[in-house]
Order: C-alpha cells, then structure tokens, then sequence
C-alpha cells in the first residue's frame, strides 16, 4: 500500500528531504509538497524529479499563510506523515493540522515555546509526534543515547561520568579573523551563542551561559575547539538527571573563531536584542559559503565493575552528496536525513504522542535507510 507523506515547507531541507525519501525509500511512496510560494514549489519538484529514475508521485499544494484551502484539506486527508520544514514560529500550527487530520508528525524547531505547546497538544494523541528530529538536536542526542546503552551492556554500570555531545557544521576552508563561514542560518548561529544551554552538573540539570566552557578537542587527528551552546542536548538532561555526573551539547568550530565572537558580544548591551545585534555584525565579516563540511562526536565515559575508567565514543565527518546531478550540502543531508528516518518510525506504528530524543529506539534509527547512509 503506498503510504503518503506531506512536506511543509519546500526550501533547502524540505527539498532534501523530498529528494532523499523519493530516491531511498524501500516501498511506494506519495509525496506532497506544500509552501506559501508557487515559485518555491516549481523549483523544489524540479529539484526532486529532474534527472531521476524514480517514478513516485511529487505534487504540490499552495498553503495559506492563515488558515486552511479545500485543496490543503484534500492533501491532509490522504497524508499519513506531516514533514515539519517550515519557519518554527508555525510548529504549532502544523502539529495542530497533524493532530486534527490524524497524522504522524515531525519537525525540527528547537524553539522552547513552541515545543512545549506542542507537547501540551500532543500528550493524548493516536499518531506519533517526534519532536526535534534534525542534527542537534536530534540525531546527536540518539547517538549519545546508544552509547550510553552501549556502556551499561558493556561495563554493567548505569550510572556514568560524562556523557559529551558536539557538532559543528563547518566551512571546508576558514579565513582569519573568523575563521567560519555561514553555512546555515545566521540568526541560528547567533542566538545558540548567547542563549543559554541547558546541561547536568554533579547530576543535577542546571543552566549554564553560552560560550563559558570552552575546550580544545582532537577529532579524527583535527584540532577543533567545542563550546556550551544552546539547544543541542534536546530532553537528554531530564532523561540523564541523576544517572550522569555531567551532560553537555556543545558545537565545534575552528580554532580562533570563539575569542573572535567573544570580542564582539562584550561590545554588545544584553537583551532581548542580542542575537539580532549579534547576527547583524557577524554578518558584516563572515561569508555564507557552500562547500561545507559537518563533524561530529559523542562520548560516554565512566567506570566499570573494576572500578578502571572506560569510555565508548563515536565521531562522523559528513561532506556534500550528489544524487541525480544535485548538490545537497552536508548541513542539508544530516538534518533531512534524520528526519526521514523519524517518518520511517512513525509508519511502523510503533509510536503514538510525545516522542523525545530518548524515547527513539537507537538501533531502529541509526540502522535506517536514510541515518545509515548519510553518517558512516
């Protein structure tokens, strides 16, 4: 039976997740792709279909920015999975249209808000709700929780010492005295760097400022430098709490590139206008580039029975990917594909309402047709 799956939002990552379910996936598949632009919705079916061999259906459905048209409500009633890749100002409103019309939903907002009113909306639902499910957070947060089973099989403790999880979505080249280049979005890169991040301190959640942190860290021979960052560690510090010493997401970057940023916040007034204020000077210096490059790590570590410390850790450099002639950026595949893969657990029916970071089956996830693919 082909299943259904509606898009919300046709840019960069919809359009990879579009491309990368109609190419990959292991049974018949409809896709339906809805955005508030035509324009948009030609280029990302031209992006899906041009050059492929698949022969799955790609339709589109122009979406009002308010409410809801017949032919939404058309789309809706046949769709079994709602794709969340719209702005995370409209989660809501799209965990809403999943609840009301019976789907399975997924999306990738961080936003705190939002994802807490979509928690309160979801709490009795029949349909799966698996909330965050991008990069970080999201597939970083799955990857700690594997090696954390993995330590408690293998060294029969359950309590541990450290559980460590970074990512940086980076520039395959970096130019002094920044030495970045947005490969993402930039009001995204500045708020994770002055909101505050959510860690476990001597096993107890506590809140710590970004950017207070900092360490040097050796991945795969490079250098890199790691820093508290907001967001990343999605519900790992309540499911951790008590079972973990210390708990942290931070992201990766270049070395050089925090003292950079540091010297322009202190110039800044705190508020609410600080990441704006911050983005806009960034902006002025670093480039957006395409040739971008994702790395990251997770660790475990602790002790086992015989008291000796031990640790289990796991670390992916992802690069760009062809597929049919197009360029998908690895910051485009690493976030899509954990996506994808949340729509694949969703269609077993083995999830209905809330579902966290550390409710996702690891081996289920990082075995799938879309995760095992892109990080190798």
């Amino acid at each position: 039976m082909t299943k259904t799956i509606f898009i919300a939002g046709s840019g960069g990552i919809g359009e990879a997740a579009a491309l990368l379910l109609r190419e990959w996936c292991e049974f018949d598949l409809t896709l339906i792709l809805g955005d508030i632009s035509e324009q948009n919705l030609a280029k990302a079916k031209a992006f899906v279909c041009d050059g492929s061999q698949r022969t799955s259906s790609v339709e589109t459905v122009l979406m009002p920015r308010e409410g809801e048209s017949d032919e939404l409500r058309a789309a809706f009633e046949r769709a079994d999975v709602l794709l969340d890749c719209s702005p995370g100002g409209q989660a809501p409103r799209m965990a809403g249209y999943a609840k009301a019309f019976n789907m399975h939903y997924a999306n990738l907002t961080e936003y705190v808000a939002e994802t807490d009113a979509i928690m309160e909306l979801a709490k009795d639902a029949e349909t799966g709700f698996i909330l965050q499910t991008g990069l970080a957070p999201g597939f970083i947060n799955v990857q700690a929780m594997a090696l954390y089973r993995d330590f408690v099989a293998k060294y029969n403790n359950e309590k541990v010492e450290r559980i460590a999880m970074k990512v940086g979505a980076l520039t395959a080249h970096a130019h002094e005295p920044h030495f970045y280049g947005f490969t993402w979005s930039p009001i995204g890169v500045a708020t994770e760097y002055v909101k505050d991040s959510r860690v476990i301190r001597d096993y107890k959640i506590s809140e710590r400022p970004a950017l207070s942190a900092r360490e040097t860290i050796v991945i795969g021979a490079r250098t890199y430098e790691a820093d508290l960052t907001s967001g990343g560690a999605a519900d790992l510090p309540d499911f951790f709490e008590g079972k973990a010493r210390d708990l942290e997401y931070k992201t990766l970057r270049y070395p050089g590139h925090y003292d950079w940023v540091q010297s322009i916040i202190e110039t800044l007034p705190r508020g609410d206008g600080m990441p704006d204020a911050l983005q806009k000077l960034m902006q002025q210096a670093v480039p957006s580039v395409e040739d971008d490059l994702v790395v990251l790590h997770a660790s475990v570590d602790g002790f086992d029975e015989s008291g000796d410390r031990r640790m289990l850790e796991k670390a992916y450099f992802v690069e760009p990917l062809e597929i049919n002639g197009k360029r998908l950026r690895a910051i485009q595949t690493t976030t899509a594909a954990p996506l994808c893969e949340s729509a694949m657990l969703l269609l077993s029916g083995n999830y209905k309402g809330v579902v966290l970071q550390s409710r996702i089956d690891p081996p289920s996830f990082m075995g799938g047709a879309f995760v095992a693919r892109i990080f190798r």
